[in-house]
């Protein structure tokens, strides 16, 4: 068995869904970085290191990447829980 054929059976891909599995990769990272901006963004709020013209742009700009990842899902008809990988022994990518 050569290369190609090897990697042919470890990589499993339907060429019917491949744009919709590479959108909820591409998702499933912009919603770990959402999250993770979101939690930094409540850190700095609860220590007051921003000012409330600060922290109303930050909430607006939060506000407005979740409606738009929850347009994207709706068009690719993925669920939030779609976009959770499970990392096995280490348990879910996003917490829940």
């Amino acid at each position: 068995m050569d290369a190609r054929q090897r990697l042919a059976n470890r990589i499993a891909t339907d060429k019917d869904t491949v744009e919709r599995d590479l959108i909820k990769l591409v998702l499933t990272i912009v919603e770990l970085l959402r999250q993770l901006m979101e939690r930094q963004a409540l850190r700095r709020v609860d220590e007051g290191d921003l000012t409330e013209d600060e922290e109303e742009r930050i909430g607006m700009t939060l506000m407005l990447l979740e409606d738009r990842m929850a347009k994207l899902r709706d068009r690719y008809d993925l669920t939030p829980e779609d976009l959770n990988l499970d990392l096995g022994p280490l348990g879910p990518l996003l917490p829940r």
